[in-house]
């Protein structure tokens, strides 16, 4: 969630920690601080607000001094309110150690007691607060050595963290470890960076390396040292990051979130590259399809939708029953899961935290893991046995677009391959389907064309209190990820409904006036039929119907035309409407469309 940078290097360090923290504002923060280290000896410098990065930045005199070491933060608050006090970094008592901390110390209050009982003040409500006193203490014993004294508290702390360090004394060197929570490392010519992101450093570096679980990083402008907690010395596994600095910039759209929705045409076409034949030859060569009994998908919110939709795909094309759960649920319920069983997490970020440790019970039990992510290098894919990336190059709005896009394309191509390679399709149904991929970019190009007066329409509802979203079929994740946008953007109560359940209790919620969104099912079909009387069920009691449709709808008050395509792929093209929808009423509500409130891009924490 919060966002952490570090900077050693030739620069005035201020710039690269401030560029960063920009960069990172999309994960989610509600404080942001600084620190700088100067000569050696000489007292930090730390600058730290509540709210939002301008604040910082507001508070700046031309007088900060010239610092080449420093780090940065964009705090979520989970102890202690969103204050300056709470926001980091953290100092120890002699201000000459600062920490900034991104995740959990679930045992904080008994190393706090200890702490205070040895003399240490504390000034801040955190849980960090107590880690950079046991630091201090920590560095002392090891005579100075920063990052011995990283690895000697890391085997006390339980939860879940990101931590990096400076010392007043050694101002050139960061110091980082990381457990469940993501750090990376960037490369540089003179100077090196740390980063929760690598949008932090893209400006400067393409080059980065993995740090895995536990793991202890020793930074200055000219090493990189990476540990275990014993202090053994681990290899460098440096990739290179394959978009530039402008991916992660607006280029002429007034949100990130427009712009993600305009650029899903081009994420589906690089995501299917090469693909709509089969999957990868690293992924069949690290699986045992043939094993397969049993599929579970597990994600978080919109991925679980993508999941969904994947359940309709998979079980049709590969004849195995799938299973959909939340991550957040499904290892507290003592699932069955052995080696027969496939199960795929499903993360853009690949650091979701209750996928991570979902996947993780999965896989101590004996499953397969087919891990399906948009970020190199991250958590969830390193810890798989293979891996399907999605190209959706990087997603900066809250709010995801063009990651489900390319996860939904994700699940139709390991639907098929499962398929195939369980004899259940042919390989002419695969071409097939091949070629119906390949036209979705175009047909995507041809829904952006036409939404202009889509957004003229969604502002007439701008002061309605509920929205319904109803589907069959694939329709209905449909309906559900359409909810979940407008509860995210506008907030406002919306709920996705499969189309027969209205009977069942939901259609309790239809006066006069309400919004309804149908997204009607393939022209001519049986469903199209049984969906055509909900609109007529939900019109008898005064709701207005905007019916998302390859075909003309009767009964509704306006029809947003799509593409035909076949029926699993319709969700590629009938979300966009909906995603312009919750744009447009965020932006109707004057609300913030990229940073929504409450919210954060890579949820780290369960």
């Amino acid at each position: 969630m919060c966002g952490i940078v570090g900077y050693t290097g030739k620069s005035s360090a201020l710039s690269p920690v401030l560029e960063g923290l920009r960069r990172l504002e999309y994960r989610g923060y509600d404080s942001a601080g600084i620190a700088l280290t100067l000569k050696p000896g000489a007292p930090l410098w730390v600058e730290k607000r509540a709210g939002k990065l301008e604040n910082l930045e507001g508070s700046l005199t031309p007088d900060v001094p010239k610092s080449h070491s420093g780090i940065g933060h964009t705090r979520w608050a989970t102890h202690g309110g969103p204050t300056d006090t709470n926001a980091h970094p953290h100092l120890d008592n002699e201000g000459k150690l600062a920490l900034i901390h991104n995740g959990i110390i679930e045992n904080y209050v008994e190393l706090r007691a200890a702490l205070e009982a040895k003399g240490h003040t504390f000034k801040s409500e955190t849980d960090t607060e107590s880690v950079v006193h046991l630091l201090s203490d920590a560095r002392k014993a090891h005579n100075g050595d920063l990052a011995a004294a990283m690895r000697d508290i890391c085997q006390e702390l339980r939860g879940s963290f990101t931590l990096l360090a400076i010392h007043s004394d050694d101002p050139e060197r960061i110091v980082g470890a990381r457990r469940n929570s993501p750090l990376v490392v960037g490369v540089g010519d003179g100077e090196n960076f740390l980063a929760s992101d690598v949008a932090a450093f893209i400006a400067h570096t393409k080059r980065a390396l993995e740090l895995g679980q536990d793991e202890v990083v020793d930074i200055t402008p000219s090493s990189i040292t990476i540990t275990d907690l014993l202090g053994n010395i681990l290899p460098h596994n440096e990739y290179e990051i394959s978009w530039d600095a402008s991916a992660a910039e607006r280029g002429g759209y007034t949100h990130f979130m427009l712009k993600e929705i305009y650029e899903q045409p081009k994420a589906i076409l690089d995501t299917l590259i090469g693909r709509t034949a089969g999957l990868d030859a690293s992924i069949t060569s690290a699986l045992n399809f043939e094993a397969v009994s049993k599929v579970v998908i597990i994600a978080c919110g919109t991925a679980y939708h993508a999941g969904l939709v994947g359940k309709y795909a998979i079980e049709k094309w590969a004849g195995i029953p799938v299973d959909v759960e939340y991550a957040s649920e499904y290892r507290y319920r003592d699932p069955s899961v052995d080696g027969s069983t496939l199960v795929i997490p499903i993360s853009q970020s690949g650091e979701t935290m209750d996928t991570l440790m979902a996947m993780r019970y999965a896989k101590t039990h004996g499953a397969q893991v087919f891990s399906v992510c948009n970020t190199n290098g991250s958590t969830i894919p390193r810890e798989s046995d293979a891996v399907l990336y999605t190209h959706a190059g990087p997603e900066i709005a809250v709010a995801s677009t063009k990651a489900f896009a390319t996860q939904l394309i994700a699940m139709y191509l390991v639907g098929l391959h499962l398929g195939l390679a369980r004899g259940v399709i042919t390989p002419e149904f695969v071409t097939q389907m091949g070629d119906e991929l390949s036209e979705l970019p175009a047909k995507v190009e041809q829904v952006l064309e036409t939404v202009e007066p889509l957004r003229e329409l969604t502002r007439k509802f701008k002061d309605s209190s509920s929205m319904l979203f109803l589907g069959r079929h694939v329709g209905f994740p449909t309906a559900l990820e359409g909810a979940l946008k407008l509860k995210e953007l506008a907030y406002m109560h919306a709920e996705g409904f499969p189309g027969g359940e209205l009977k069942h209790g939901p259609i309790a919620l239809i006066d006069q006036g309400t919004p309804v969104i149908a997204i009607m099912p393939a022209a001519g079909s049986l469903l199209a039929e049984k969906m055509a009387s909900n609109v007529q069920e939900v019109k008898a009691r005064g709701a207005v119907v905007i019916a998302i449709s390859d075909g003309p709808v009767p009964a509704a008050d306006h029809v947003i035309r799509i593409p035909s395509a076949h029926e699993f792929l319709q969700p590629v093209l009938s979300v966009v409407p909906l995603q312009v929808i919750a744009y447009e009423m965020a932006l109707a509500r004057g609300n913030d469309v990229d940073q929504p409130r409450n919210l954060a891009k890579s949820v780290t924490v369960e």
